[in-house]
C-alpha cells in the first residue's frame, strides 16, 4: 500500500474509533435501531436526488445495504446499548480481520501471505488478552452482537468487491438507502412499536449531535474512503487498517467516558498495533514497483 493511502486510512481508523463513543452518546436516548436508520437516512437524503445511481446491479446495492446499515452496524450500536462498552465494541469489531481474510483467499483468489497470517495471529492474541482479562464484566448478550456485526463487516467487503464500481460515492449513498426501513422493522418487532412512533419526545441535542456525526463525516466520508481502498487494494491487504480502530475506540472511551485502560488494554493495543505493522510490510514493498489493483 502506497505510504499516502496508508496515512489517509489511518486517519479514517481515527475518526471510526471515537465514533464508537458517540454511538453510545446516542443510545443513552434513542433506540439503537432507530439511532442506526436515522443515520443512514440522512447520510442518503437528500444527495440521493441529486447524484445518479451508479452502474451496478440492484442486488449489489441492496446488499450493501443490508449487510452494512443492518449487519455491522445495526448490530454494533445495539451491543453497545446492551453494556458493552466503546472501547470493547471496537475491539471485537475487528475479528473481522481474521475472516476477511478466509473470504478473500476463498471467494476472491487472493493470496494469505506468512506476513499477513502472522499480523492477524498477534491481532487476534491481542483480542484474546482482552475478552479474558474483562472476564464475567463483559456483557454476553452484546458479546453475540457485535461477533454477528464483525462477520457482517466482512462480508460486506466482498459485496464492494462483486459490484466493482468506480463510483464509490454514489454507490455508498444509495446503497445505504436500503438501511434505514429494515432497521425501523427491527426496532419495532424487537423493541415494540413506541420506540419508532415516540421517537421525536426522545430527540435532544445530544442525539441529534450522535446522529449527524455518524451519517456525515463517519459515514458519507469515511466510508466513501474505505471503498476506494478497497477497490484499489487486495481486500487483505486493506483490512488491517481496522485493526487501528479499537486503538482509537479505547482513548475514546476513555476520553469520555473514563472507561478503565488498564495494562492489559496497553498489552493488547501493542499486540495489535505489531499485527498491523507486519501485515503491511510486505505491501511497502511490493509497492514500490507494482501498480496497486485497478
Amino acid at each position: 500500500m502506497k505510504k499516502i493511502d496508508l496515512l489517509i486510512g489511518v486517519a479514517i481508523m481515527c475518526l471510526w474509533g471515537f465514533n464508537f463513543s458517540v454511538i453510545k452518546l446516542g443510545v443513552n436516548h434513542l433506540d439503537p435501531l432507530v439511532l442506526t436508520a436515522l443515520r443512514f437516512f440522512f447520510a442518503s437524503v437528500p444527495l440521493v436526488f441529486f447524484i445518479k445511481r451508479p452502474k451496478v446491479k440492484w442486488r449489489y446495492l441492496i446488499g450493501y445495504g443490508l449487510t452494512f446499515g443492518v449487519g455491522v452496524w445495526g448490530m454494533a450500536t445495539w451491543a453497545i446499548e446492551l453494556g458493552l462498552s466503546a472501547g470493547l465494541a471496537s475491539l471485537l469489531l475487528n475479528v473481522s480481520v481474521v475472516s476477511s481474510l478466509l473470504l478473500g483467499w476463498f471467494f476472491l483468489n487472493e493470496s494469505i501471505t506468512l506476513n499477513k497470517s502472522l499480523g492477524a495471529g498477534l491481532a487476534l492474541l491481542g483480542l484474546f488478552i482482552i475478552i479474558t482479562i474483562e472476564g464475567g464484566s463483559i456483557s454476553w448478550s452484546g458479546f453475540m452482537l457485535i461477533l454477528v456485526a464483525s462477520t457482517f463487516w466482512s462480508i460486506n467487503g466482498l459485496v464492494v468487491k462483486w459490484a466493482n464500481t468506480t463510483s464509490i460515492f454514489a454507490f455508498n449513498i444509495w446503497a445505504m438507502l436500503f438501511a434505514p426501513i429494515p432497521l425501523l422493522m427491527l426496532a419495532w418487532l424487537t423493541h415494540g412499536a413506541e420506540v419508532v412512533t415516540q421517537l421525536f419526545t426522545h430527540l435532544n441535542q445530544s442525539a441529534v449531535f450522535s446522529v449527524l456525526f455518524q451519517a456525515y463525516p463517519t459515514t458519507l466520508l469515511g466510508y466513501w474512503v474505505w471503498n476506494k481502498l478497497i477497490m484499489k487494494y487486495t481486500l487483505s491487504t486493506v483490512a488491517p487498517l481496522t485493526l487501528l480502530v479499537p486503538i482509537f475506540g479505547l482513548l475514546g472511551g476513555f476520553i469520555f467516558y473514563d472507561e478503565s485502560i488498564v495494562n492489559s488494554q496497553i498489552m493488547a493495543a501493542l499486540l495489535i498495533i505489531s499485527g498491523l505493522f507486519i501485515s503491511q510490510m510486505n505491501g511497502f514493498r511490493v509497492n514500490q514497483r507494482d501498480k496497486p489493483v485497478e
